[in-house]
């Protein structure tokens, strides 16, 4: 005998009892008449006596009936309120989403949207995880992510966003001292700051013209696992770094800092809306895949 509750023998029994009839509970469960009276049989014999007498004009409950129906009728009701107020939620925007994004990212340019998501969905909870690692959103219990790579997991589910480009940048005052380089060969890699959570394992590949390639291993005195922790060795001067360009633009536009080598080009990346399934998805993580496809699939929005 199974240790757990016969639930459909509890929850027709119930049913029979309410209508007084077989084939009323069959017509009310959506079953066959046959299925009400083996669950019903069933639920007699692990009970160890009836529960219904009947004859061929009517139908009684047992003294052991009287007992069992109203429990079973209980928790047949809460368990249709658990199942309506599970419908509901998967329905509506409603309840906490947690949620993992990029440290950089995420203070620039999700944070600064979140006062809109709320007035949007006022239900709605975030739990920001900021972190410039990857998280195992199935492991660690995300029900999503933004992330600005390759995406190399199949058993995820990404929705492209927008690309996003990466940079090697330098202040002025370093060009000054050190000269503006033309050609990748002309970085000192002893200057390059490195950035530890890059997918491409710590190496500048750079694609150039007619399809040259060349690549500078960063060696500087910096690495980092937060870009923005690059940014005041940078402007002062101190060294080259590669930023993506939603973290460059604002130093690219008032001049604090420069782009280097036109013409050559670091793999770019893409920012996306990534989920561990599409099957299914909960009406609140949608709404918010639906919300950030809105707000940053735009280039000016992230540069």
């Amino acid at each position: 005998m199974s240790k757990l509750p016969d639930f459909e023998g509890l929850a027709l029994f119930a049913k029979v009892a309410e209508e007084r009839s077989y084939a009323g509970a069959a017509r009310a469960a959506g079953v066959s008449v046959a299925t009400v009276s083996r669950a019903v049989s069933r639920l007699e014999e692990r009970l160890g006596g009836r529960l219904i007498n009947r004859s061929s004009r009517r139908l009684a409950l047992t003294a052991l009936g009287e007992q069992v129906v109203e429990g079973a009728a209980r928790a047949c009701r809460e368990a249709q309120s658990t199942e309506d107020a599970a419908r509901d939620l998967s329905r509506q925007p409603r309840g906490t989403v947690r949620l993992a994004v990029p440290m950089s990212f995420g203070l620039r340019w999700v944070a600064p949207l979140l006062p809109d998501l709320f007035r949007l969905y006022p239900e709605l909870a975030v739990d920001l995880h900021l972190s410039d690692a990857t998280v195992d959103l199935v492991g660690e219990g995300f029900d999503a992510a933004l992330r600005i790579a390759a995406l190399p997991d199949s058993a995820l589910v990404a929705r492209r966003l927008r690309p996003v480009a990466a940079l090697v940048v330098a202040a002025p005052a370093y060009l000054a001292r050190h000269g503006r380089p033309h050609h990748p060969d002309g970085l000192r890699p002893d200057h390059c700051l490195g950035y530890a959570y890059r997918a491409r394992r710590g190496v500048w590949h750079f694609t150039g013209p007619e399809g040259a390639e060349a690549s500078v291993v960063p060696a500087g005195p910096l690495r980092v696992t937060n870009a923005d922790a690059l940014l005041p060795v940078l402007l002062d001067g101190l060294g080259v770094a590669e930023l993506p360009d939603f973290i460059a633009a604002e130093y690219l536009g008032d001049g604090r800092l420069e782009a280097l080598l036109p013409g050559w080009h670091l793999p770019g990346g893409a920012l996306s809306f990534v989920t561990p399934s599409a099957q299914a998805r909960p009406a609140k993580v949608e709404a918010l895949a639906e919300f950030f496809a809105a707000r940053l699939s735009r280039p000016d929005r992230t540069a």
